[in-house]
């Protein structure tokens, strides 16, 4: 992922050896004899952040062959940035390079190129002395403290690889190393750090295997028949959507890599942009083997009608849709005249009091790293590490062929940054828009760039608080403003946009926003069914539940070496009857410390307003009361299945709408890294939690699970209008009084068209 514009600025520590406080920064190469450097921001060594980095002392520099000196460069990069397109070819480069034989190079398919993120202290490391804004405060003060190396580790790249011959999955990790002058003319690999084969999965299905798996259906002779008996003879109209086939038996099992497919049948040959979702084809069975692109099993089970051509299914623009398009609706213009109030520096990115750095990945998409507070005379304090969405599932209700099937994970088996759109300027984002481009490989190795992949904006979002005096007539206003970080992926016919917004006030509200066109089912002539909703003749949808899981490093008020926060859960109680509540109206808030991870499976109750905090053990406000971050949920459910369902074998997380874990750093998907086809039961975050770990005072990451429970309605059709469902992270007891009272007034312009005594911003009371 690259940004677009800004391009981040880098910091080299200055002379050979520069001391403070008994530490020093040493530099490689020295400087040439006579030759002043910058010199370096104060330094504050500790023990701690060095021992992972002993290593990255370089050796003086060797001359080539030729007598050119290889002058090594400070690392250009922060260690958070997304990989660039140069270090995606670079990794997949390496992994081919270091294949056993010519067979296995070539049988390797790119599932996923990331970046591997560091620990915690080598981006403390780099935000304190090597990246602008410098913030040495991040680090402890010590003294006497080791020498602090003056370049940062080598970038490190993780890759899954499918081999399409052995059909086994590999993870490889290589360490990536800077581009510089005196290799231009040769090839430049990085180095192999570890491979291992994973045995036993299936990592997610790749664009070009749905490709081929739809190309395998759409020219196999018996289902050219069925089609036929069904009045199709064109297979140009044919779509054929790739499902995994999740797991079910043993007949599911990985030894083999999977797909079922949907299929459906436009009408008209010469409209690309027709709904060809209108037209379910039902009845027809069908097992694609992906890994060797063949049809291995088909049945035509039962000859179900295709449903007439609905003269409402299209969505484009004028007739085509059965109507026309509105023409009273004049233009809307947000303009920013003297540009946006937020700042880019690369991928840091500050705003108001805030600054956080973006990230992006195939399987998540947008990821929030490093996020913050500038609180006055208290300086930088952290909120969060890393904030993302890391799964989400898609069950169906309806128990009949093929829909009881329909469990789709679609950050696991497909990748939710992988299908993430180019957005377009006016129409997914509007006002002054700061876009991020995005880089991936392909199935085979090449990097593909989805430019204009995530919008950074501002919005206007009304009134942020107000109050007038009744006494003197007297107001008091300010709008809120927030600013919106997004992305809008496509998973086969549903459309998801993430969102993470940032308040004046110091919320941090997460929002999921769902369109795009309901997966629809075929009827019998005359036939109705109770699981969904009848939108057209032969044609109805599907009752379904969308679930997704965030998933919050926090580190409220914690130094990235710290681990002070615990969890409390609070409750809404109604008092007993009795002396206490004479009146019967007393109520209060209960809280309750969880204090370990299986204590920390919790279900949201409205009926108590039960909200969780996450506190700092150390820190406390100016009432004496320890420092917090709340989680406020949103609307939610949770599964409407039996507990012997299938799809819970592989998604125990939708049990509880929280969980709590303790840090580790491989612990990152709550149903497993792999979830396509898994056959292990409870695999992931309801396994973890056994363990049973303390988190009384730990690093805490939440995961939230929240859904909504889709009952399709006749409006929903042909396309479904924006659905939202989210959360909120709000100060709980952080700040010494609201953020949202330093926000500078905006004028009222209305008030110049009064002639009433008007209300004017600072309080003074006028007439015209």
């Amino acid at each position: 992922m690259a940004a677009t514009q800004e391009k981040a600025t880098v910091f080299c520590p200055g002379p050979d050896e520069s001391t403070k406080g008994g530490s020093a920064v040493r530099e490689w190469p020295p400087a040439p004899a006579g030759e002043k450097r910058a010199s370096a921001p104060p330094v504050d060594a500790v023990a701690s952040l060095i021992a992972p980095v002993e290593d990255m002392q370089d050796p003086p520099a060797k001359p080539l062959a030729k007598g050119i000196p290889v002058m090594m460069r400070v690392q250009t990069r922060h260690p958070l940035d997304p990989l660039s397109a140069a270090e995606i070819s670079v990794a997949v480069g390496t992994v081919r390079a270091a294949g056993a034989t010519p067979e296995v190079r070539d049988s390797m398919r790119f599932i996923e190129v990331v970046l591997l993120e560091p620990e915690k202290n080598i981006v403390a490391l780099a935000d304190a002395y090597f990246f602008p804004p410098f913030q040495p405060s991040l680090l402890p003060r010590m003294k006497g403290g080791p020498v602090i190396p003056s370049k940062l580790p080598p970038r490190r790249a993780r890759l899954v690889v499918y081999n399409k011959k052995s059909n086994e999955t590999s993870i490889w990790v290589v360490e990536l190393s800077e581009v510089h002058a005196a290799t231009r003319g040769g090839h430049h690999r990085g180095r192999v750090i570890s491979a291992e084969v994973v045995p036993d999965v299936q990592p997610s299905l790749d664009a070009m295997e749905y490709a081929e798996c739809e190309a395998a259906v759409k020219c196999y002779p018996p289902f050219i028949e069925a089609m036929r008996k069904r009045g199709v003879e064109d297979m140009d109209l044919v779509m054929v959507d790739a499902w995994c086939v999740g797991y079910h038996s043993d007949v599911d099992s990985p030894s083999r890599r999977l797909a079922k497919p949907l299929i459906f049948c436009r009408t008209e040959s010469d409209c690309p942009m027709e709904n060809g979702y209108a037209r379910p084809v039902e009845g027809i069975h069908i097992l694609v083997d992906i890994q060797n692109n063949m049809v291995i099993e088909f049945e035509d089970r039962k000859l179900v009608p295709l449903p007439p051509a609905d003269p409402l299914r299209n969505y484009t623009p004028g007739e085509t849709r059965g109507g026309v398009d509105r023409s009273d609706v004049k233009p809307l213009h947000i303009l920013q005249p003297e540009g946006p109030s937020f700042r880019v520096n690369g991928y840091f990115v500050q705003w108001q009091k805030w600054n956080f750095r973006i990230g992006f990945t195939p399987k998540e998409g947008l990821v929030i790293h490093s996020v913050a507070y500038i609180d006055g005379s208290r300086g930088r304090r952290p909120i969060a590490h890393r904030l993302s969405f890391v799964e989400m599932v898609v069950p169906y209700g309806d128990p009949n062929e093929p829909h009881y099937r329909k469990n789709a994970f679609d950050a696991g088996e497909d990748g939710l940054g992988k299908n993430a759109h180019s957005l377009k300027k006016g129409c997914d984002c509007l006002g002054y828009i700061k876009y991020f481009d995005a880089h991936f490989t392909n199935y085979t190795g090449a990097v593909e760039t989805i430019e204009n992949c995530v919008c950074l904006h501002e919005e206007d979002h009304g009134i942020l608080w107000k109050h007038q005096d009744w006494r003197t007539g007297l107001a008091e206003v300010r709008r809120s403003r927030r600013l919106s970080v997004s992305f809008i992926c496509t998973v086969a016919n549903y459309e998801y946009g993430f969102f993470w917004h940032f308040y004046q006030d110091g919320k941090i509200e997460a929002e999921v926003k769902l369109t795009g066109i309901l997966s629809l089912g075929a009827l019998q002539p005359g036939e109705s069914r109770k699981y969904g909703t009848t939108i057209a003749p032969g044609l109805y949808a599907p009752v379904h539940q969308h679930f997704f899981v965030a998933r919050m490093n926090m580190a409220v008020d914690c130094k990235p070496n710290e681990a002070f926060n615990q969890v409390v859960e609070v409750n809404v109680k109604v008092e007993n009857p009795g002396e206490n509540n004479i009146h019967h109206n007393a109520f209060y808030a209960e809280e309750k410390l969880l204090r370990s991870e299986l204590q920390a499976m919790r279900d949201c109750d409205p009926s108590s307003a039960r909200h969780w905090i996450v506190r700092n053990t150390r820190t406390v406000n100016r009432t004496g009361q320890p420092t917090g971050y709340k989680l406020m949920p949103g609307s939610n459910c949770l599964p409407l299945a039996g507990s012997e369902a299938k799809f819970l074998r592989r998604a125990a997380f939708l049990k509880h709408n929280l969980w709590v874990t303790s840090y580790k750093r491989d612990e990152m998907y709550p149903g497993s890294e792999f979830p396509n086809q898994n056959p292990r039961t409870n695999e992931g975050l309801a396994t973890w939690v056994q363990k049973n770990r303390s988190l009384e005072e730990t690093d805490i990451v939440l995961w939230y699970v929240f859904g909504v429970t889709h009952i399709p309605r006749l409006e929903d059709w042909p396309v479904m209008p924006v659905e939202r469902i989210g959360f909120m992270l709000m100060p709980h007891g952080f700040f010494n009084c609201s953020p949202a009272v330093d926000v500078p007034p905006s004028p009222n312009e209305s008030e110049k068209e009064s002639g009433a005594p008007k209300l004017i911003h600072n309080g003074l009371l006028a007439k015209l």
